[in-house]
């Protein structure tokens, strides 16, 4: 079986990178946080707000998709992070550029408050029997569709991956699909999704310069390190 952590060797972990490494899994728990705190609170007051008119909504049936919104989609964090985790020169850019993400959804879904659409498929938790779905995600958060940002983020990641590109493009419209088929999500939710997540990209890039080096790098090959060193 070849070593998947492999790249995460061979003097990989500078000192440097390694306090941006902390840095980022502080800038996570900063933004598990927020996202808890933000998510209850939207949740208590989109209750209160009435359902609006939706061009795609109001002509698609209804299915219930709760086993893919639910159980795939945790299936499908877990697997992308340990994929994240295994490509060192993509995880110190990644996990900042999740934490911002999630900062980011977190204060958008509270600016504006749409009243949920009546007759949507809720997913259950207990009928899917992943309990802790909820404890990160909460009824009501609305704008924009995490499920539709989160894939479409890592496709700008390893944006010079061919295959793994097309994979999570593939994986954010079939999540896009999944909400709005389910009517759990507006379609304005899914369909600015992705122009958000590449603002966030682009404010990730400008704020940790040296870690987005490291995608162009790997992109590039070893040859780059070659030439530049007078190979």
């Amino acid at each position: 079986m070849p070593d998947i952590f492999r790249e995460h060797r061979g003097g990989f972990w500078t000192a440097a990178r390694k306090r941006s490494l902390y840095l980022g899994l502080f800038l996570v728990a900063i933004a598990i946080f927020v996202q808890v705190s933000a998510g209850h609170y939207s949740a208590n007051h989109v209750l209160l707000a009435p359902p609006e008119s939706d061009l795609f909504l109001d002509n698609l049936p209804v299915v219930n998709l709760g086993f893919l919104i639910v159980g795939v989609t945790i299936l499908f964090w877990i697997c992308s992070c340990f994929f994240l985790i295994t490509r060192p020169h993509y995880l110190l850019f990644g996990i900042k550029a999740i934490a911002l993400f999630v900062i980011f959804r977190a204060f958008f879904m509270n600016l504006t408050r749409e009243g949920i659409y009546p007759g949507g498929v809720v997913p259950s938790a207990a009928n899917t029997g992943f309990g802790f779905y909820h404890l990160l995600t909460f009824q009501g958060n609305l704008f924009f569709s995490g499920h539709t940002a989160f894939p479409y983020l890592l496709a700008l990641i390893f944006w010079d991956e061919k295959f793994w590109r097309r994979f999570f493009i593939v994986a954010t419209i079939v999540f896009g699909a999944a909400v709005l088929l389910a009517h759990v999500h507006y379609s304005i939710d899914v369909f600015a999704a992705p122009f958000i997540m590449y603002g966030v990209f682009a404010i990730t890039a400008k704020l940790f310069p040296n870690d987005y080096a490291l995608l162009a790098h790997r992109a590039r090959g070893h040859s780059l390190l070659t030439q530049r060193d007078g190979g």
